[in-house]
Formats: C-alpha cells, sequence, structure tokens
C-alpha cells in the first residue's frame, strides 16, 4: 500500500474517532452546552433529518404498498368465501326447494285416491315452444298414454301431447287453445251450483288462462277456485287449475268471462305427477258399449238410492 493511501485512510479513521467523540460528548446530561458542541448538534441533527426523512418516507410507501398488498390478498381469499358460500346458499335453496316439490308430490299422490299416479321428471324443454311444451322421463313402458293430465302438487299444468316408449311430451297449460279446451267448474262459495265454463286460452301479458262461462253467472267473484269438471273425456274430474282473478265481458257484453291464475307455477317445474285415470272418461264409454251399461246401472242405482232416501 502506497504511503499516500496509507495517510489517506488514517486521516478518515483519525476524523471519524473525532466525530464519535464529539457526539459522544454532545450527548451528556449538561445543561449548559459550548459554541462549538451547539453547532455540533445543530449539525447532526440537521444531517440525521436530511438522511432520515426520504428513509422514513420510503419506509412508509413500502409499508403502505405491503399493506395494499395484504389487503387485496384478504380481499381476495374473502371474494373466494364469498362464491363459495353464495355456491352453498344455492345448492341449499335448491335442494330445499327440490324437497318441498317431493314432499309434495308425495301427499298429492296419496291424495289421488281414484287415480294411479305416474311420478315423473321434467328433463327438457322444446327449443320451438320454449315454456309451452316440456318432456318427461315416463313413457308407455310405464304406463304413460297421450292425453293424461299431468299435475304437480300445486295443480294441473298440462297434459301428454305425445308418448314415446320411455318418455313423453307434455303441452303445458299456457299453450292451450280452443282445440285443447278444458271443461272446468268453478266453486261458487256462496251458491250451492258450480259454475261451468271452458279453458280456451291463454294470456301472455297477464301470464293467465282465460275461462269463458257457458252461462251469465251471478257472484262470481276473485279468489274462486276453478277445477276440471271431467267432462269431455280427457281430463279427470277435481284437478285443481286456479283461482279466478278477474270477471269480464267479451267486446258485445253476451259472454262472461275470467281470467284464471294456475295454480302451479308453469316457468318453475321439475317433478310431476301423470295422471292415470282408473275410472273410463266419457271418449271410452263412448267406444265401449258394456261400459255404457255399467255407467247406467249405476247411475240408476244411485237415482234409486236418492228416492229412497227422499222419501
Amino acid at each position: 500500500m502506497s504511503f499516500f493511501r496509507r495517510k489517506r485512510l488514517f486521516t478518515i479513521l483519525l476524523g471519524f474517532i473525532i466525530l464519535v467523540s464529539l457526539i459522544g460528548f454532545s450527548m451528556l446530561d449538561r445543561d449548559d452546552l459550548s459554541a462549538a458542541e451547539e453547532f455540533l448538534q445543530d449539525t447532526i441533527g440537521w444531517l440525521q433529518q436530511i438522511v432520515l426523512t426520504p428513509i422514513n418516507y420510503t419506509t412508509n410507501v413500502i409499508d403502505n404498498i405491503d399493506d395494499m398488498k395484504n389487503v387485496y390478498e384478504e380481499n381476495k381469499v374473502l371474494k373466494q368465501q364469498l362464491a363459495t358460500y353464495q355456491q352453498t346458499l344455492y345448492e341449499v335453496q335448491e335442494l330445499r326447494k327440490e324437497n318441498d316439490d317431493l314432499m309434495s308430490i308425495l301427499d298429492k299422490t296419496n291424495s289421488l285416491s281414484d287415480y294411479q299416479p305416474i311420478q315423473a321428471t321434467i328433463t327438457a324443454r322444446s327449443p320451438e315452444q320454449w315454456f309451452k311444451l316440456v318432456t318427461i322421463n315416463k313413457g308407455k313402458q310405464h304406463g304413460v298414454e297421450k292425453d293424461m293430465a299431468v299435475i304437480t302438487g300445486k295443480g294441473m299444468i298440462g297434459k301428454i301431447q305425445s308418448t314415446s316408449q320411455f318418455t313423453s311430451t307434455v303441452l303445458l297449460l299456457n299453450g292451450f287453445d280452443r282445440s285443447n279446451r278444458i271443461s272446468v267448474n268453478v266453486n261458487l262459495s256462496e251458491q250451492d251450483e258450480d259454475a261451468r265454463g271452458f279453458i280456451l286460452g291463454y294470456n301472455e301479458d297477464r301470464e293467465q288462462l282465460l275461462l269463458e262461462f257457458t252461462d251469465y253467472y251471478e257472484g262470481i267473484s276473485e279468489g274462486e277456485y276453478v277445477f276440471s269438471s271431467g267432462l269431455g273425456g280427457v281430463f279427470p274430474k277435481g284437478l285443481q287449475i286456479g283461482t279466478i282473478e278477474e270477471v269480464t265481458t267479451d267486446q258485445y257484453g253476451l259472454t262472461q268471462i275470467a281470467y284464471i291464475k294456475p295454480s302451479a307455477d308453469l316457468y318453475d317445474l321439475n317433478h310431476v305427477i301423470v295422471v292415470d285415470r282408473e275410472m273410463p272418461t266419457s271418449r271410452e264409454i263412448a267406444q265401449d258399449p258394456e261400459i255404457t251399461d255399467e255407467e247406467d246401472e249405476e247411475n240408476d242405482d244411485e237415482i234409486d238410492l236418492q228416492d229412497e232416501e227422499e222419501d
């Protein structure tokens, strides 16, 4: 090492020792400071401020960045947990709804004493007529036939339009028209006689069925229940269809019309029942004279029994 380099290193070391000594001396607990000590203390404080200010600023910025990163990670985790919770909640709600549907179907099945219920599940909706045609997982092999009524635990939803060996197509009530009219009765709470009419179509704007009465009836009010009458040879008697929302007349004031809110939600269907009525329909009676004779005998017996009770 050269002489000048050793001299410079010695000078730096000596200056550092003197500086440390002065700093230590200035930090002694004394009330009075000399002018040199005051100058040295002010100089050191100024240098500390110059050095520490950017260091503290940089440290705060780094800490803020770390905090923001931690908040971002925590927020990301919370979002994932929220998404998982929402999915779980949705699954629970779907399971609860499906359980309610199944319980409703079971209760309805147990109440169908006059019919042979065939439980089925909707597997698809027709892309051509969405919300009007659905496919169920039961067909001819399960006893399903054309024109059989289809219901849920809340009420009637339609009829079998076509059937194959293992699946069937259901025409929902909102797809009915005059060619698929339903003969119905309206239970009038304040009268002994039921009002009669036909479901002739569906009002898309109101999402309600259109009922046309066969006669003019007084006392029909909102909330009256509408049931299938069993006439017409297609649908069994007593299947709930809906409730009356409004009663009005046609444009000529001659025909009484009512808007019916379906008992079942036609847009939210899953489990259904195909009603295979054990008793013959009027169409079957017309095709089989023996059934007609049996029905006549039963009707005669009922008339005789009523006469005896009146006597």
